[in-house]
């Protein structure tokens, strides 16, 4: 079988801050310009998204990628994506590629649903015929059928979404990137998404998937690569490479510093006991209590935070976000440091999770999306032995209630 892309030695250098300051001053220009220069130089940071990756993928086979925030998976569908170029190495790849990165980022708020379609289409390499061809199911997929003649500026956040991942996933191209997208929408706009990206492979084409959502990376792909600090860290069957990447690329601490640059930051999280002090574990049938500590540089609006949990194979059990309170909206607008604490009810049977944590705000978007810690429940001194090896999603502490008639 042929190779759909093959990553030889791929580097990708990003540099960070301004090459020069400006100066702020009168007095400034003239000590500049008698210096001889008008802006004086400072040291800029450098960052390697990805440092010497190499990969190969066959033709009609679903890659799953993996890997914490900032590993560089996003930075690799955008080099194979032709969305911008690598600092060294190279990237060969056989057919024509269609991406599903930032969905509807072309849509213009003044036009027609209708419209948008037919431009997102032309833009994504789709001719008018097929655009026209494939128009009936693609405003079926995204259930809009009613507003599609309606400017997109009146469309909700979700009306929007899926309308410009119904374009992009009924393209026909050779190869298909997919980075996050299959989150949007409600949980049956999802399963939708989830078979047509299935679909896609049974179809032979090459499909490159990045996601969070380990189960259905489990569930989509026949290979996974894990990658970390820029590099395949890990490389074969998807169950055996979630298994190690929640087993070692999640550090197991009870308090962990995560650094991230932007206006919405993660200082500091941490899970605490009953008495509110840093822990590692949490006793079955006690509440799981996750302190976060979230630095807003500026005024950000509806800032956001959600916490999710996996479990041992890599299922997502959990996901409550601040904003699902309504009532709490306007908390983490303003700038400063705020601290929140997020009580989880006692329902996880014992065994091992993994806490991850989503920033955003409605200007930016997602802003962090990444596992952050690992954490056990360990079998309570009245559990059966075998009881940790059932497959159940929660496990209340239940009473039964006994009488001999």
């Amino acid at each position: 079988m042929d190779l759909a892309v093959v990553c030889e030695e791929l580097s990708k250098r990003y540099l960070l801050g301004e090459e020069h300051s400006p100066v702020t001053s009168m007095v400034e220009l003239a000590q500049a310009r008698l210096r001889g220069a008008g802006r004086r130089r400072t040291p800029r940071e450098e960052i390697w998204a990805l440092r010497d990756f190499d990969l190969e993928v066959q033709e009609g086979e679903v890659l799953g990628l993996i890997g914490r925030n900032g590993a560089g998976k996003s930075t690799l569908l955008k080099i194979l994506s032709r969305i911008t170029e690598p600092t060294s190495g190279r990237a060969r790849i056989r057919g024509r590629v269609g991406a599903l990165l930032e969905v509807g980022t072309a849509f213009d708020p003044e036009l027609t649903g209708r419209e948008n379609v037919f431009i997102n289409g032309a833009l994504l390499g789709m001719t008018r015929r097929d655009v026209e061809r494939r128009f009936d199911d693609i405003v079926e997929f995204a259930g809009v059928e009613r507003f599609i003649d309606t400017p997109v500026k009146r469309f909700s956040s979700g009306m929007f979404l899926r309308l410009g991942f119904a374009v992009a996933a009924h393209m026909e191209p050779e190869i298909m990137v997919v980075d996050e997208v299959l989150a949007v929408g409600d949980a049956e706009f999802q399963r939708r998404c989830l078979s047509r990206m299935s679909a896609l492979g049974q179809e032979g084409r090459t499909v490159l998937y990045v996601s969070h959502d380990l189960a259905s990376l489990a569930q989509l792909c026949s290979r996974c690569v894990w990658i970390d600090a820029g590099s395949a860290r890990a490389d074969g069957p998807p169950a055996a490479i979630i298994a190690r990447y929640l087993e070692e690329g999640v550090p197991d601490a009870a308090r962990l510093t995560v650094e991230q640059r932007g206006p919405i930051r993660l200082e500091h999280i941490e899970l605490r006991d009953d008495e509110g002090r840093p822990t590692e574990s949490v006793e079955r049938g006690t509440p799981l209590r996750v302190a976060l500590r979230i630095a807003l540089r500026e005024r950000r609006l509806r800032a956001d935070a959600a916490v999710w949990i996996l479990d041992e194979r890599g299922r997502r059990i959990f996901d409550e976000a601040l904003l699902d309170d309504l009532s709490r909206a306007g908390i983490l607008d303003e700038p400063g440091v705020h601290e929140l604490v997020l009580e989880v009810p006692p329902l996880l049977p014992p065994g091992r999770y993994v806490i991850g944590v989503w920033l955003g705000d409605e200007e930016d978007g997602t802003v962090l999306d990444t596992e952050v810690l690992r954490f056990d429940v360990p079998r309570g001194s009245t559990d059966r032995a075998d009881a940790a090896k059932r497959v159940r999603a929660v496990s209340p502490v239940v009473r039964w209630a006994h009488d001999r008639l």
